[in-house]
């Protein structure tokens, strides 16, 4: 199979302004289909803006609401997959959720953050359950996961356990964390036998510093990919070969003693 061309948009949007977002999105989604990308990844809650308070609920929407069927149409009229991050509304309680469109519309997969940061996630979302979600795209198995989820080692092995090839982590990574996306995501890449997107937000939004840096990082721990602190858009290919080709010569996931990590659970 060939290389998946992912692009990673890294911004923060217009904070409050889903119709500005679809926007950004929209523009976004012409660029990296004329360079040729098939997937194109945003960053956490980027439909609706991080830092916005009680408009969490006001704005939060069903994984097929209105904004779901904006972005399939983006991705249908440029011929490329999307994922973007939202607040997804399922009764009476509201999740810091991702969602996978594929090229042809179809919604692929939706994911609910199992880890919730701060004080700030802690009241306004409802902690997900679902620790691996999965889905096929241009020949990789596609997991699904946010920010903070990525920070806790068991959950990106779960994912390497289940076969993920290409792990999508939209972020809203802030000051004075940014060694996560400088060293943890590269070595999770490394650890876990996987390309990780890491794909944040950039600048001041409420109380936070966003500290951009998104990467797409490589099984070898190398980054193919890798933003600064602005508004950007970056390239990086997911090769399937060269994935096949690490996980012969690397063996950790071989090599593993499951027997002695009872302690962990």
């Amino acid at each position: 199979m060939p290389p998946l061309r992912t692009a990673l948009l890294q911004s923060s949007g217009r904070p409050g302004s889903v119709d500005e977002n679809l926007k950004a999105l929209d523009e976004a989604a012409g660029r990296a289909a004329a360079a040729g990308a098939g997937l194109l990844v945003c960053p956490e809650m980027f439909l609706t803006g991080y830092a916005i308070g009680a408009d969490v609920h006001r704005l939060a929407e069903p994984a097929d609401g209105e904004a779901a069927d904006a972005v399939a149409d983006i991705a249908v009229r440029h011929g490329l997959a999307v994922h973007y991050g939202y607040p997804e509304r399922d009764g009476d309680v509201v999740y810091n959720s991702a969602q996978l469109i594929g090229p042809d519309g179809a919604r692929l997969a939706n994911y609910r953050k199992t880890h919730l940061f701060g004080c700030f996630e802690q009241e306004w979302f409802t902690p997900g359950k679902d620790a691996v979600v999965q889905a096929e795209l241009g020949g990789l198995t596609i997991g699904l996961m946010i920010c903070y989820d990525v920070e806790f080692p068991e959950n990106v092995r779960a994912h390497a356990l289940a076969g993920t090839d290409l792990l999508l982590v939209p972020t809203a990574q802030m000051h004075p964390f940014q060694f996560v996306a400088e060293n943890v995501v590269p070595v999770r890449a490394f650890e876990n036998q996987m390309y990780v997107a890491y794909v944040n937000r950039t600048g001041p939004e409420g109380e936070f510093e966003f500290v951009g840096l998104s990467c797409l990082a490589g099984p070898d721990g190398a980054s193919r990919a890798r933003a600064g602190r602005g508004e950007e858009l970056v390239f990086g290919d997911a090769d399937p070969e060269f994935l096949r080709a690490s996980r012969e010569n690397n063996p950790y996931l071989r090599d593993r003693r499951p027997g002695l990590y009872a302690s962990l659970i």
